[in-house]
């Protein structure tokens, strides 16, 4: 499997990340950690004007998900090698994103609702009405499909280096949502 890996030109001074999968034993029925994909996430650096770094921590192509037979986890696998779109009409997105220093996003919207929580750092929430939010650790945006842009607002460390900032977000499919995906040139490709 391959994962499309990239660095940028500024110093990623925030870790790296880990995702655990469960499952039961074919034994004793009892939870049971995984071994059917490494433990480190695979990281995609997008090629947008925000050149953010995306980790696809999970995804289902069904929803509700079909744990039968560990059917979700090559689901999944799949994704890593052939990443979906911001979003996956059928199922479930948990994704981490890591924003550089300074960045901003490309103003865009998804068919979908999202769960955006601030990790590390500060970020702001900018809406195409001009209104904004600055959102810090522990802050929960629920995006529901509007147009929108992020930027990382973290203020630089003692040394004056950037601070990179860091979110999590799942997205679930919706309804209702009238104006459509808009990418706005996010580095990915369009939803399915």
């Amino acid at each position: 499997m391959t994962n499309p890996t990239t660095t940028t030109t500024t110093t990623k001074n925030i870790r790296p990340l880990s995702r655990y999968i469960t499952t039961h034993s074919p034994t004793t029925n009892l939870a049971i950690f995984s071994s059917h994909l490494p433990s480190p996430m695979p990281v995609q650096e997008i090629s947008d004007s925000a050149k953010a770094h995306f980790s696809l921590v999970y995804t289902t192509d069904t929803f509700p998900a079909n744990l039968s037979n560990e059917a979700d986890i090559p689901a999944y696998a799949s994704y890593l090698s052939h990443p979906p779109g911001i979003t996956i009409s059928t199922g479930s997105v948990c994704r981490i994103v890591d924003i550089p220093p300074h960045a901003t996003s490309p103003m865009h919207r998804t068919v979908s609702i999202d769960y955006g929580v601030v990790l590390e750092g500060e970020v702001e929430l900018v809406l195409d009405s001009g209104q904004s939010r600055v959102l810090g650790r522990g802050d929960v945006a629920v995006q529901r499909g509007t147009n929108h842009a992020w930027r990382n607002v973290t203020p630089d460390g003692t040394e004056g280096e950037g601070r990179w900032a860091r979110m999590l977000y799942v997205l679930l499919p919706a309804v209702g949502v009238d104006l459509g995906e808009s990418l706005g040139g996010i580095g990915v490709r369009d939803s399915t």
